[in-house]
């Protein structure tokens, strides 16, 4: 059905038509737009529709714009033919009259050099439009078309650039020999300064990859998200149409069943490479060696053929599949998926992918990615400042620098005599490195990491201070970060490990020298955690790296990324356990708009979508003006919900049954009268509420401690009388099976009634069911919010921010702005867990917010606005069980009407 200006698949609603309108002009303005839409409310769809109908506006004035150009092109050039015959009589009796005026047709050239290159660039595009459409058009009229692949030398260049933007320079330049430790041992390296100049032009790069036509970049937090996405798009009317790319890692996309069955992220990454490099080097040794006899055949990928990705290419652009309908027809076909949608990212108008594929440079640039000029949006945003700071946040554990030390050391003494001078001297500055980030946390090398016993605590230091604390301030970490990049030691390493794991790791006693003697004993110690060493338990748990497979190496390599990063908006925490395995070293970026404002600068039009993006002051004031986005540039929609207002009672309690008042802090909420009082409203609400209650706690810890008291005190015995209790479990593979049963148990009472009246799921706000799981209907008739959760302000990380905050940050009416961060941490997981319950328009629920801070007007204006405008505060228990009651009886009503 058409939705006037905008394409739609049913008459949309009010707010729905609003959104695209306000979307379209954002686009069309080159804008930046944060966009608050409440999960119910079709947002999706309307971000669907909204931004392909703007792209195919956009196209179609292109190619009308294109069309004129051309056109007066044409005529000026046989207007042009015309006097250029005139003018040649009249420069024959002129003769040479000696003047030195420019001639005409000189000034004529440069004024319309512009415009001649301008139409030359259109004709270019216009011809590969064709040549691209007809092609799609005819992969789309006979879907087993066989597409006969005859292309020139350098179109194979083009897709093993692509195949090798995972990992720069795959390829080494190494001598064949028959030695099987020759892939372990790295290449003669030569840093920027001492490497011979290459004859190259910077544009050898773009002559290379297929050119990026206009297209939007969707991205969103989790697979299922994006699942559900490209499952509106097929739904949508540009689901025939549109040619979409869904974008996901190695171990999302991997059909090879000997790299899947790996399982961890790292080990398929790395096996995955290693393939593509064998392939690589077998076409290099077959070309430069015809008929010399060849060692034995390194494995390949039977999945990555060139003529099998070109032809899965072009099947992806031509319907749109998500991640598991690529995967089928991949299996299918012995394609690889993984590298398929990679090269077909030029030619889509849709790449659909996840955060870090996006929001990180190195990810992004390794995919293949180019934002000159193109839009963004990006879903679920919400957490957008603290996922970049995530993303760009790196951490390493005493056991793994440790580990990541020995082996390094046992690398370097098996292939001294092989590795030249300079590769000596990195590995050796390596070391060095691990030594002081192990002394930074109190402990030796060499020594059993979980045995060494060191000073408990917590320093927070800048990157400076941190250099000179572990003393390597005289070691230059870009240069030794650049001999990462270069030599890929960490993967080197990383194969070296695989292969000696057994008995390699214990290096031969002879070979050491005495001063090395000591790591073999480490190796051994090392290779014993990986066979449950005979620690405590508790120091098994905290000491395993996640997991154990991982190169410890890589881990060390990504801290030190960090550290070259960023100063003055990065900090190191050191936390110190007793055990020198537990302690970490950290580095926290404080400052995400560093790396968000490459986006916004690149990006013709960003857009920050959510379903409660409030409180949105301080987003737009961290993320969007301190990375210099004008204030004129950002614009803000913001929407109610498609419900009646009669279908929500949300409202604040601020005292319980006995009169207890309630003020969850940490001073008082560990009080048996404020827990008793909590099961008393829990046991009232269960009384008058069909169906599911899902209660909220402001912690894990607290939940705990609260249930824990209930269960002494009877309460919990009572509450499971009226409803069935659930809680959420703390393992995230065991999620499905407790909503499952949970939502099972609801279905019962729905279809039979009985004794118990539904179900009471405990839950923890920022837990595995505060995001992303929906209670719509019976599943979340009442949403109870015990206390505020604010996050540890005793947290040396976050007390960090705040100072940051405070320091670099404007005051807006005299609030500091790290106080302000606080309590926008604390509304905003509010807002997210409170948001469960309506999912339709149809759906209807009560919100009870349990603490009488809630009631502060500040608080009220943080809380998103078509749940502010219903909100009633109640100082006393009575008037506010009465009105639930009602509510629930007078829905109950027009059920049975």
């Amino acid at each position: 059905m058409d939705g006037g200006r905008f394409p739609f698949p049913f008459r949309p609603y009010h707010i729905q038509e609003r959104f695209m309108e306000a979307l379209y002009a954002v686009l069309d303005q080159r804008k930046v737009g944060i966009f608050e839409s409440p999960t119910g409310t079709g947002k999706s769809l309307s971000l669907i529709c909204g931004a392909l109908t703007w792209m195919r506006d956009f196209e179609e004035k292109k190619r009308e714009e294109a069309a004129r150009l051309l056109q007066d092109e044409k005529r000026q050039s046989n207007e042009k033919e015309g006097e250029k015959n005139i003018n040649s009589g009249q420069e024959k009796e002129k003769g040479s009259s000696g003047t030195t005026a420019e001639p005409d047709w000189v000034s004529d050239f440069v004024q319309k050099r512009a415009e001649r290159e301008m139409v030359n660039k259109l004709k270019d595009e216009e011809m590969k439009r064709k040549r691209r459409e007809e092609r799609l058009e005819l992969i789309r009229k006979n879907a087993q078309l066989k597409y006969a692949m005859k292309r020139k030398t350098n179109d194979d260049n083009d897709v093993e650039k692509l195949l090798q933007l995972s990992k720069q320079e795959l390829t080494s330049e190494e001598k064949p020999q028959d030695d099987e430790d020759e892939g372990l041992i790295v290449a003669e390296y030569e840093s920027d300064e001492e490497a011979t100049p290459k004859t190259r032009t910077c544009d050898d790069d773009d002559d290379l990859e297929e050119e990026h036509i206009t297209k939007i970049y969707y991205c969103s937090r989790t697979h299922s998200q994006l699942a559900q996405f490209v499952h509106e798009v097929q739904k949508s009317p540009f689901g025939s149409t549109v040619s979409l790319v869904n974008l996901g890692s190695r171990q999302n996309m991997c059909v090879n069943p000997d790299v899947a069955r790996l399982g961890s992220l790292q080990l398929i990454n790395d096996r995955c490479m290693e393939l593509q490099k064998n392939k690589h080097d077998k076409q290099s040794k077959s070309d430069s060696e015809p008929k010399r006899r060849r060692g034995v055949a390194k494995a390949t990928c039977p999945y990555s053929g060139y003529e099998k990705l070109m032809a899965m290419r072009d099947e992806v652009l031509v319907k749109v599949r998500d991640i598991e309908q690529l995967l089928q027809h991949g299996r299918d076909t012995h394609t690889c998926p993984y590298y398929s949608t990679r090269i077909a990212i030029p030619a889509a108008q849709l790449v659909v992918l996840p955060y870090q594929s996006l929001l990180h440079a190195a990810t992004r640039k390794a995919s293949g990615i180019k934002l000159k000029d193109q839009i963004v949006i990006i879903d679920e945003a919400h957490n957008l400042s603290d996922t970049i700071t995530a993303l760009h946040s790196a951490e390493v554990n005493g056991a793994q620098i440790c580990r990541a030390h020995s082996q390094l050391s046992q690398y370097c003494e098996r292939y001294r005599s092989r590795l030249k001078a300079k590769n000596l001297m990195y590995i050796k500055q390596i070391l060095f490195v691990l030594e002081g980030l192990v002394r930074t946390l109190g402990g030796k090398v060499g020594l059993n990491p979980v045995t060494q016993r060191t000073e408990s605590g917590s320093e927070l230091l800048t990157i400076n201070d941190f250099l000179f604390k572990a003393q390597i301030d005289n070691i230059n970490l870009f240069k030794v970060q650049k001999y990462f990049e270069k030599s890929m030691i960490s993967r080197k390493l990383c194969g070296f490990i695989e292969k000696y794991e057994g008995n390699g790791v214990k290096t031969n006693s002879s070979s050491l020298n005495k001063e090395n003697r000591h790591i073999e004993g480490l190796g051994r110690f090392l290779q014993s955690l990986q066979n449950k060493p005979a620690a405590p338990p508790e120091q098994q748990e905290a000491v395993e790296d996640r997991p154990i497979m991982a190169s410890p190496m890589m881990l060390v390599e990504s801290f030190l990324f960090a550290l070259t990063s960023s100063n003055k908006d990065g900090r190191v925490v050191m936390d110190k356990q007793e055990c020198l395995a537990q302690g970490s070293i950290k580095f926290l970026m404080l400052n995400a708009a560093v790396h968000f404002a490459q986006i916004l600068k690149e990006c013709r039009a960003v857009i920050i979508a959510g379903g409660t993006m409030q409180p949105v002051a301080d987003f737009k004031e961290q993320l969007l003006l301190s990375a210099g986005v004008s204030e004129e540039r950002i614009a803000e929609f913001s929407c109610g919900h498609v419900i009646p207002p009669e279908n929500i009672l949300p409202m604040v309690l601020c005292t319980g049954p006995s009169g207890q008042e309630l003020e969850f802090t940490y001073q008082t909420r560990d009080t048996p009268q404020m827990m008793q009082e909590t099961g008393r409203i829990l046991s009232n609400l269960c009384n008058v509420v069909p169906g599911g209650i899902v209660c909220f706690f402001p912690s894990y810890e607290y939940e705990r401690r609260i249930l824990g008291h209930w269960e002494s005190n009877g309460i919990l015995q009572r509450l499971s009388a009226k409803k069935k209790v659930f809680q959420e479990p703390k393992k995230a593979n065991q999620v499905e099976q407790v909503l499952s049963e949970y939502s099972k148990c609801i279905q019962r009472y729905s279809s039979n009634g009985g004794g118990q009246s539904g179900a009471l799921l405990f839950s923890v706000v920022g837990g595995k069911m505060s995001e992303g799981i929906n209670f719509s209907d019976d599943l979340g008739r009442c949403i109870v919010m015990v206390g505020m959760p604010y996050p540890n302000i005793k947290s040396p990380e976050l007390q960090e921010k705040m100072a940051y905050l405070d320091k670099n940050m404007p005051h807006v009416d005299g609030r500091s702005p790290g106080k302000a961060l606080v309590e926008n941490l604390c509304m905003k997981a509010v807002n997210q867990s409170i948001g469960r319950a309506i999912r339709h328009c149809g759906d209807y629920a009560c919100i009870v917010l349990c603490d009488h801070r809630y009631s502060r007007s500040g608080t009220q204006q943080k809380l998103p606005e078509w749940i502010r405008s219903s909100t009633v505060i109640h100082s006393s228990f009575g008037p506010a069980f009465a009105s639930i009651r009602k509510f629930f009886l007078a829905k109950r009503q027009t059920q049975q009407l």
